[in-house]
C-alpha cells in the first residue's frame, strides 16, 4: 500500500504517470464525461488547517469519480480533544477507503499514515504541499514549459519551496530559489533534494537576490509571506520580504513568454503585484483548477496501486 505524503516517495516515472492520469481525467471532464473509477469509495477529509481549494477540489473530485467525501474539521473529531493520532488513524481507516489530511507538523501525517489501513494523502503540512506541485507541473505541461525549464521561486523557504525542491530534483530541471536571510529553505530538505539531483541532473541555485533567480526564467512562482500559524510574524515578515514582491519590474527579467504561478490565496501588493497577477502571463486560475484534476489522478493511482 502506498501513501502520498511527499513527492520524495515517488519516482520520476510514477509522478509522470499520475500526471497522465490527471490529464486524461481533465479531458473527460471537459467532455462532461465522468468515469466512476472510485465508485462506492469513501474519502475521509481531515482539516486541521482551513482551506478553500483543497476542500472543494477533493470533495468534487471524489464525487466525480463515483465516490463520496466526508469533511472532518478539528472540531468534528476526537483529534481536536486530544485523542492520540494513532487511535484516530486506526478507527477512521477501518471505515473509509482513502484519507486526506491537512495539518501542521509533517510528523502528524507520518504517524497517521503509519497506523492507517488505507492510503493517506497529504493535503498540506508545514513541510510539504505535494498536491499543489502536481497542479503546478500540470499547468507547466499545458503551457509547454515542462521541457528543460528554469523555474524561479521568489519568497519564503516554506512548504512550497520545499516541494519545488523535491519536484525539481526528481524530474531533473533547474530551480532557483531566492529568500531573505533567516527565511531560507530547510537544510535537511535541501540536502535530501540535492541527493536526488545527483541522479536526475537537476540544478539547484539558492540566492538572496531575486534578480539573480528570475533572470531568463521560464516559470516564476511565489507564495504568501506569512502562512497559517504565522500571523504574529506578519509585520516582521513584511519588512524582511519588502524587496521580494514579484512585480512587473522583476517579471521583465524573466523570459518574455514566462508564466507566473501562485498557489493562492494571493495578497496583492505583497508577494505579487496586482499587475502581474492579472496579466496574460499569469496562469494562476488554470493552476487552481488543476488541483481538482491532479488530486483525482492521485486518488485513482493510489487505488490502482494498493
Amino acid at each position: 500500500m502506498r501513501h502520498f505524503l511527499t513527492l520524495a516517495d515517488f519516482s520520476k516515472e510514477e509522478i509522470l504517470e499520475i500526471l497522465n492520469i490527471a490529464t486524461t481525467l481533465k479531458n473527460e471532464v471537459k467532455m462532461k464525461k465522468y468515469s466512476p473509477l472510485l465508485k462506492n469509495q469513501t474519502l475521509g477529509m481531515i482539516f486541521e488547517k482551513n482551506s478553500t481549494r483543497t476542500r472543494v477540489s477533493f470533495e468534487t473530485g471524489i464525487y466525480q469519480l463515483g465516490g463520496q467525501g466526508i469533511f472532518l474539521s478539528s472540531n468534528d473529531t476526537q483529534l481536536g480533544r486530544g485523542e492520540p493520532i494513532k487511535d484516530t488513524a486506526r478507527v477512521l481507516s477501518s471505515m473509509v477507503d482513502l484519507i486526506m489530511m491537512r495539518t501542521f507538523e509533517h510528523s502528524r501525517l507520518e504517524e497517521f499514515a503509519h497506523y492507517s489501513k488505507v492510503p493517506v494523502i497529504n493535503g498540506l503540512s508545514d513541510d510539504f504541499h505535494p498536491m499543489q506541485l502536481l497542479a503546478d507541473y500540470l499547468t507547466m505541461q499545458e503551457c509547454h514549459k515542462d521541457k528543460n525549464p528554469v523555474v524561479a521561486y521568489i519568497g519564503d523557504g516554506n512548504n512550497m519551496a520545499h516541494s519545488w525542491l523535491i519536484l525539481a530534483a526528481k524530474l531533473g530541471f533547474e530551480l532557483r530559489i531566492s529568500s531573505p536571510k533567516n527565511y531560507e529553505v530547510s537544510q535537511e530538505i535541501l540536502q535530501r533534494a540535492q541527493s536526488f539531483a545527483k541522479i536526475s541532473g537537476a540544478k539547484i541555485l539558492l540566492s538572496a537576490d531575486p534578480k539573480v533567480a528570475i533572470a531568463n526564467a521560464d516559470v516564476v512562482t511565489t507564495d504568501t509571506w506569512a502562512s497559517m500559524g504565522q500571523e504574529s510574524e506578519k509585520e516582521a515578515r513584511k519588512k524582511a520580504f519588502q524587496n521580494y514582491c514579484v512585480n512587473q519590474t522583476l517579471m521583465h527579467l524573466a523570459k518574455k513568454d514566462a508564466i507566473f504561478l501562485h498557489c493562492l490565496p494571493a495578497y496583492r501588493g505583497q508577494e505579487v503585484s496586482e499587475e502581474v497577477l492579472e496579466s496574460p502571463q499569469s496562469k494562476v486560475w488554470q493552476e487552481a483548477e488543476n488541483r481538482l484534476h491532479v488530486q483525482k489522478g492521485v486518488m485513482v493511482w493510489l487505488h490502482q496501486n494498493r
